[in-house]
């Protein structure tokens, strides 16, 4: 038995036999033609064109009925990417003044544009570079008339095992027989992987070299919540998994019946549970689980799914108002972008920096660049006739940062005013506590905001100068340190003090570990990823207001992270700690 460790970006346990698929095309050479032949090998581009469309279309058909229309979409940029007369006919332009085969020149046109998205920095806008690879095996394989592949012969539960899938082969190979996907390539944001979440599949990525290790017919397991492919399992092994994978499925189907269950606790205390989300389409599954809107939609994912342009007003209209109906009766709060520090755009910025996360990223951003900052704020306002939408700044260290924005928005306003379009003037103001600074400011900050919400992950980092993903201090990095308890305390009773709602959208409010102690310090307000709500409304329903705040104010009495992680798990048996 061999366990190979990737990167669990679709939960579940699949349990089959291996089917290896190599998606790698046929080397591409550069042939030159004579003059003589040019306008026919520019007809066999565009006859390759058709026939993607064609196929492309099939497959958005056939994902709109069992997917739905949301997810369908996906396929709509590689059509409009094709069906753009601009990319099509800088293809064919090459192919007449070079003078050389179609598959060379699609070849190299989508590798220059493609370097484009994956020299940014950032994992998400690296991925905006796969429509175009997607596009570009789509042509390749027209022109080299490399068939799909089929397993609809193939007898018994499968495993596709990969170099890379794009979104359409996953929706293809997703049916049917296949209990899993473990590929070399893909990330938690890829189009790939919400199809496979989309189809309830598990998915293990970032498995390197993988296809050289599997061979047909392996019975392998996927592993999709601990990011592992088990290789020639045990019968023992296999049983194992056989019962976890039958325990995820009733677990789930009893978590889902807690959708129309009030959060509310054995003594009687309502606890409200939001989403945070990424994508537009996320949306849906976060009321699939019962969350009662969103308490993060994160809009930088706007600007690094169309960069290298930016959006325009009518998409941040379109999105904002999308989610805002959605999440209705419920508030939907809007992040305004943050894409500096690690999210940097380049496009946005335009400038390098030796600390970013340090540097202009959050609301010092959005001031420094008021000509982007305005479309979004436009947007924003303009949505907030469709529903309850709230507009929360990232970053915010200062009071000042507030003030200037209240005067921007105010100028934005009274653009759209002059302009006669319709807009939305009282949507709730908040910020995001994730800087020392703002904690300890709270009280007065409380004055000038309708809302906050803290953001633990970044909070963390700033206060104990703690980089989670730097190996050599990771385990610096705690959630349960007496400072952070502290400053969470302090934000609540700040907020409490004038009024205003307080949450909590950061990692811990999503972890049955730390969401108790948090609610026993006085939050009632939890944010937390669509998947994660039904478990920690189970939690809620099973433990007595009484008792986390006891337990809490206990914790805040101790010095180190250690004994407070003592105390939960003596004190809490129905959190989420392991004896």
């Amino acid at each position: 038995m061999k366990i190979l460790q990737g990167l669990g970006v679709a939960e579940g346990v699949g349990i089959g036999r291996a089917v290896c698929i190599v998606t790698r095309l046929h080397e591409v050479y550069r042939l030159p033609i004579d003059a003589a032949e040019v306008e026919a090998e520019v007809e066999r581009l565009r006859e390759a064109v058709r026939r993607t469309v064609e196929e492309i279309q099939r497959t958005r058909s056939g994902a709109s009925r069992e997917l739905g229309e949301d997810l369908a979409a996906i396929f709509d940029a590689h059509v409009l990417m094709l069906a753009d007369r601009a990319f099509v006919e800088r293809i064919v332009e090459r192919i007449r003044s070079e003078r050389v085969n179609a598959e060379w020149v699609v070849h190299r046109t989508a590798e220059e544009l493609a370097e484009r998205f994956a020299a940014l920095p950032d994992a998400r806008q690296r991925e905006r570079a796969d429509d175009l690879r997607d596009v570009e095996r789509y042509l390749l394989r027209a022109l080299q008339g490399i068939s799909h592949h089929d397993v609809s012969d193939v007898e018994g539960n499968l495993v596709i095992v990969a170099d890379d899938l794009t979104p359409s082969e996953a929706v293809r190979l997703g049916r049917g027989r296949v209990v899993g996907f473990a590929i070399e390539s893909g990330s938690r944001t890829s189009h790939t992987t919400i199809i496979a979440r989309s189809l309830n599949l598990p998915l293990v990525s970032g498995l390197e070299g993988v296809t050289g290790a599997v061979t047909d017919n392996d019975t392998v397991i996927v592993d999709g919540g601990a990011g592992k492919l088990v290789l020639h399992p045990t019968v023992e092994i296999v049983e194992s998994y056989e019962r976890h994978r039958l325990a995820l499925q009733a677990r789930e189907t009893a978590l889902l019946e807690t959708r129309d269950l009030e959060a509310v606790t054995m003594d009687g205390v309502a606890i409200e549970l939001q989403a945070n989300i990424d994508l537009p389409e996320e949306i849906d599954e976060a009321l699939r689980f019962g969350a009662h809107g969103v308490g993060l939609y994160r809009s930088e994912f706007l600007y690094i799914e169309k960069s290298p342009e930016l959006p325009t007003e009518q998409d941040h209209l379109d999105i904002y108002k999308r989610i805002v109906e959605a999440a209705a009766p419920y508030p939907a709060i809007i992040r305004t972008y943050d894409l500096g520090g690690r999210k940097l755009a380049r496009e946005v910025m335009r400038t390098e920096e030796e600390n970013p996360v340090l540097g202009l990223r959050g609301i010092r951003l959005t001031m420094a660049r008021p000509e982007v900052f305005r479309t979004q704020l436009r947007g924003l306002y303009r949505a907030a006739l469709y529903g309850d939408l709230w507009i929360m700044l990232p970053l915010v260290s200062s009071i000042e940062e507030v003030q200037r924005f209240r005067a921007f928005a105010a100028q934005v306003m009274g653009e759209l005013e002059q302009e006669g379009i319709p807009f939305r003037a009282d949507a709730k103001l908040g910020v995001m506590i994730e800087v020392p600074s703002a904690a300890l400011i709270s009280d007065l900050l409380a004055r000038e905001v309708d809302f906050f919400s803290i953001g633990t992950n970044d909070l963390i980092q700033y206060s104990l100068a703690v980089d989670r993903n730097n190996e050599h201090v990771s385990d610096l990095y705690q959630p349960l340190h007496p400072a952070l308890l502290r400053m969470v305390r302090f934000v609540h009773e700040s907020a409490r003090a004038v009024r205003i709602e307080v949450s909590v959208c950061g990692e811990m409010a999503s972890d049955p570990r730390y969401a108790p102690l948090l609610l026993g310090l006085g939050m009632r307000r939890l944010s937390m990823s669509p998947r994660t709500v039904p478990a920690i409304k189970t939690l809620v329903r099973q433990s007595r207001m009484s008792d986390l705040e006891r337990v809490a104010l206990r914790c805040l009495e101790f010095g180190t992270a250690a004994e407070v992680e003592a105390l939960l798990r003596a004190e809490l048996p129905v959190s989420g700690w392991t004896r």
